[in-house]
């Protein structure tokens, strides 16, 4: 079998486990109606699994034992297979769409956040009605309270097929605002012949417009932005065009001054684990944490840890902590608070509902809190980031696909849980 031909019968299978998890590529064709509240109230029937042949919790490497206990509730390890999810605290907040979408351009995902010059700023994967499709490109809007958003305009614009451009997340780097975006060729980011490459876009205020600042790194597509780490350098995620996860480390003295750290290949043919989207966190002893979405099918992350500031890393882990196969953000909470991990936290249901952990020591989440997030039909929430600021966490998602929303949740009500 040829290498291309390989590339694509793996796409086939991710796409279809995918899809069975509740991340279907295709996307509704009609913006998403206004929302009610269902705080206070018994789960609603949208939030039920669909009749459906596939069930979660048949895969066989669902019932692997996991080896890192990564969630405990009632002081007892949780597993996601006999967890009363409705039992769990609802946490609600104020909502609102940032962007709908049109007749034109149906399709919005990778949404990020930051505060910056006064204002909220969010951006996001702007494309036709299928995900990843060439033309798609990055656009932003902002806000004064995170609320009411302009009108969005690109970052760049749309590129000719057949390139395609994914958001990547905002970098404020020596007073500099960048934009970053993988830029790709074809249907998606990952296979054979991508050309991929991570781009920064600089916010010129006089021009009121960004503009092409330089290239990040080849063949590499982050996860978040840059994080500083306590060493000086910064470091971020990088996965190649065939999933090979690594770390970036560097971009101090230029911005394409990086070195590459590997981590995990994509498929570990013993456990199954295939990595996607890690994340990562530093521990106040300098250590620093990984999680990894895993497209093996283990409806759990796994998690890696490195003591010398993410130059090597211990292998790969399962822990229990449940995943919808989709991409989690976490943060630490300003005052000493928890850290917390947004996500879609109960495959049963695949990515219709999400949730927040919260882990004082930043090993162990103790809490899990469900976000009550308003809609009037069945959708689905998925690939969150977040921002703290002025007392409130605002959370960026995107709904079905299609449209960007955010929920503005006081931290109080979460520190609490």
């Amino acid at each position: 079998m040829s290498t291309e031909m390989k590339s694509n019968v793996m796409s086939v299978v991710y796409f279809a486990l995918v899809f069975a998890c509740g991340d279907a590529g295709a996307v509704a064709q009609e913006p998403v109606p206004p929302a009610r509240s269902t705080l206070g109230k018994p789960t609603p029937v949208a939030t039920k699994p669909a009749v459906r042949k596939f069930v979660a919790e048949d895969l066989p490497t669902a019932k692997v034992p996991h080896k890192i206990t990564m969630l405990t509730l009632d002081g007892k390890p949780a597993d996601w297979r006999t967890l009363d999810f409705a039992t769990l605290p609802v946490v609600g907040g104020e909502h609102a769409v940032v962007s709908a979408p049109d007749a034109e351009w149906g399709f919005r995902l990778h949404n990020y956040l930051i505060h910056h010059d006064g204002r909220y700023w969010c951006m996001w994967s702007h494309g036709p009605k299928v995900e990843d499709w060439p033309t798609q490109h990055v656009r932003y809007a902002v806000s004064d309270d995170g609320l009411q958003w302009s009108e969005a305009r690109p970052i760049m614009q749309p590129p000719a097929d057949p390139y395609a451009f994914i958001a990547r997340g905002f970098w404020l780097r020596d007073g500099e605002l960048l934009a970053l975006a993988a830029r790709y060729k074809g249907h998606g980011a990952f296979g054979v012949d991508k050309e991929l490459t991570l781009e920064a876009y600089v916010w010129d205020k006089s021009a009121d417009a960004w503009k092409h600042k330089g290239r990040v790194y080849d063949n590499a597509i982050n996860n978040f932005a840059p994080q500083k780490l306590s060493s000086g350098p910064w470091m971020t995620t990088r996965r190649d065009a065939r999933f090979n996860c690594t770390m970036l480390v560097g971009g101090v003295k230029a911005l394409d001054d990086w070195k590459a750290f590997p981590v995990s290949g994509y498929r570990n043919p013993e456990t199954k684990f295939a990595p996607d989207e890690p994340i990562f966190w530093e521990q106040p002893d300098g250590r620093l944490v990984a999680a990894f979405r895993d497209n093996g099918g283990s409806m759990r992350l796994f998690q890696a840890t490195s003591n010398d500031q993410g130059r090597t890393w211990t292998k790969p882990e399962l822990t229990n902590y449940p995943n919808a196969t989709s991409k989690v953000y976490s943060l630490r909470l300003a005052g000493d608070g928890p850290l917390a991990m947004i996500g879609n936290a109960n495959p049963k249901i695949g990515r219709r509902e999400m949730y927040v952990g919260l882990s004082d020591d930043g090993l162990t989440f103790t809490r899990l809190v469900r976000l009550d997030i308003p809609s009037p039909r069945a959708t689905t929430f998925q690939y969150p980031h977040a921002i703290e600021h002025d007392g409130h966490l605002l959370i960026a998602f995107s709904n079905k696909k299609t449209q960007i929303e955010v929920l503005k949740v006081p931290v109080d009500r979460l520190k609490v849980q």
